[in-house]
């Protein structure tokens, strides 16, 4: 997964707004300390929030599954421009059998599907590969070894969702190799299957955002899209969001 900042609001446009409704524009200082403190007294403590909305934000999000997109698009508030799959699922065409499941094709799996075991680049499908795929030549086989050496009932669970996403790259590629229409190609996406979007959302909204989906009872893919979203903000900008990071 990767944020990239594109493009946001200076700060100082958030003040200008606020001192607009009482025209104190003679006290503020251009961004500087006392506009800070303005917006966060009448953005945050007061909750006038509607004064936050003239603060945007636009975002390049790349390599989030499409069970994670779905989330993002239930925040309505946000314009998405997504890649298309109706465009661009051709782009399996060219790929080799990612079977057997192997450390080699699991790396290059990792292209095109997110998988629930992957941790600082890693994945548990991939930690258990290199111990057992010396002796074991089928990819049932491996999957059952993969899962015999978990460490835990948790970890068995995502190595068998790992295993049987790539499995199911593999069928979607060989639709693509018998020409099927993309149109009707598509039908056959997993939901781990990785996209990219634009994504463009106001200071109010993102607050939202952050509140629900950085809460260690969402989804883990999206908690790890809401954090690194906070990480790409401006630092002038952050003590707005702050308040909204959720832990719990």
């Amino acid at each position: 997964m990767k944020v990239t900042l594109l493009h946001y609001t200076p700060i100082y446009i958030c003040s200008h707004a606020i001192r607009t409704c009482w025209q104190s524009f003679s006290k503020g200082d251009c961004g500087g300390e006392k506009d800070l403190e303005l917006i966060d007294r009448v953005g945050n403590k007061f909750k006038h929030a509607s004064t936050l909305e003239h603060l945007y934000y636009n975002f390049y999000i790349q390599g989030i599954s499409r069970a994670c997109l779905q989330e993002l698009a239930r925040h309505r508030i946000a314009s998405l421009s997504v890649k298309s799959t109706r465009y661009t699922l051709k782009e399996l065409k060219g790929e080799e059998s990612f079977l057997p499941i192997n450390a080699e094709n699991i790396k290059r799996a990792k292209k095109y599907v997110v998988l629930m075991g992957e941790s600082s680049g890693d994945s548990i499908v991939e930690s258990k590969v290199e111990s057992a795929e010396s002796s074991i030549d089928s990819a049932t086989n491996l999957a059952e070894s993969i899962e015999s050496k978990a460490d835990s009932k948790l970890d068995s669970q995502i190595a068998k969702v790992d295993s049987a996403s790539i499995h199911a790259l593999e069928n979607l590629r060989l639709i693509l190799l018998e020409n099927t229409s993309l149109d009707i190609a598509k039908y056959a996406l997993i939901e781990s299957y990785k996209t990219e979007l634009t994504w463009s959302i106001n200071a109010r909204s993102l607050q939202n955002f952050l509140m629900l989906r950085s809460s260690k009872s969402a989804l883990r893919e999206i908690r790890h899209l809401a954090l690194s979203i906070y990480e790409a903000l401006p630092e002038e900008h952050k003590f707005i969001f702050l308040p909204y990071i959720n832990e719990k």
